[in-house]
C-alpha cells in the first residue's frame, strides 16, 4: 500500500473519532491492567460486568492479594478461563508489591515478567499510561491490516513491525484504538459493511461485500402496510 493511502486512511478515522480510548472500565493504571488481561479470550462487556462488582472491592494490589484466589473467582466467574485468570490476577498484584513497589512498572520485560501479562497488554499500558508510541495487535486489528492491505503479516508480530514501520508518527499513538474499533464494528469477521465503511475505496480488499438490492414491495403488500397505518391512526 503507497503511502500516501495509510495516511488518508488514518486521516479519516482520526476524523469520525478524534479522541478514541478503550471500552474496557477503569479510573487507574492498575485497573486498566488488570482489564486487559481479564479481557483475553472474552469480551470487553464480560470484563466490565466483572470489573463493577470487583474494583469497588478491591481495585489496589494490596487489596486483590488480600483477597487470594478464591477470593477473586466469585467477582470474574462470567469472564471466560477465570480460574486461571483468577490465579494470574492475584501472582500480577503479588509480583508489583513484591518487585514494583506497587505501581504498574513501565519497561516492557518488567511488564510482560507478570502473570497473565503477554506483548499485547503490555503494549497497551505502554500506550495508554506511558504514553509511548506502541501499537498492541489482537485478533481485530490483524484482520483489518491484512484485509485492507494496510499492514500485511503472516502472525501479529509481523503486522506489529509493519504497523510501526509504516504507521505516520501523528497517528501512531492512537492507531491501536482506530483499527480494533474498525474491526469490532465495522470490519468484522464475516459479513463486513463494506458498502458503508469509510474507509471502502482506500481498501484492498478484493471480496468487499456487495450492498444489499433494495426491497421492492408489491402492490399487495403496500396495501397491507397503508391498512395497518390506518387501523393504527
Amino acid at each position: 500500500m503507497h503511502g500516501a493511502t495509510r495516511a488518508a486512511i488514518f486521516r479519516r478515522l482520526k476524523a469520525a473519532n478524534p479522541a478514541p480510548t478503550t471500552e474496557l472500565l477503569h479510573q487507574s493504571p492498575f485497573e486498566l491492567l488488570v482489564a486487559v488481561m481479564l479481557s483475553a479470550h472474552t469480551t470487553d462487556k464480560s470484563v466490565n460486568a466483572a470489573t463493577r462488582v470487583l474494583f469497588p472491592l478491591a481495585n489496589t494490589p494490596a487489596a486483590i492479594a488480600a483477597l487470594g484466589v478464591e477470593g477473586v473467582k466469585p467477582y470474574i466467574k462470567n469472564v471466560g478461563l477465570y480460574n486461571t485468570k483468577a490465579k494470574n490476577l492475584v501472582g500480577l498484584a503479588q509480583q508489583i508489591l513484591e518487585r514494583h513497589g506497587g505501581e504498574v512498572p513501565g519497561e516492557r520485560a518488567a511488564l510482560e515478567a507478570l502473570p497473565g501479562v503477554g506483548r499485547k497488554t503490555a503494549s497497551i499500558i505502554l500506550n495508554m499510561v506511558f504514553g509511548q508510541l506502541e501499537i498492541a495487535v489482537d485478533t481485530h486489528i490483524f484482520r483489518v491490516a491484512n484485509r485492507t492491505g494496510l499492514a500485511p503479516g503472516k502472525n501479529p508480530l509481523q503486522v506489529e513491525a509493519a504497523l510501526r514501520a509504516h504507521t505516520p508518527a501523528q497517528y501512531a499513538k492512537d492507531a491501536h484504538h482506530w483499527l480494533l474499533l474498525h474491526g469490532r464494528y465495522v470490519c468484522t469477521a464475516r459479513a463486513p459493511a463494506c458498502p458503508t465503511c469509510l474507509i471502502r475505496d482506500l481498501c484492498e480488499y478484493p471480496h468487499k461485500t456487495a450492498a444489499k438490492p433494495a426491497r421492492r414491495r408489491t402492490v399487495a403488500q403496500a396495501m397491507r402496510r397503508a391498512q395497518r397505518h390506518a387501523k393504527r391512526a
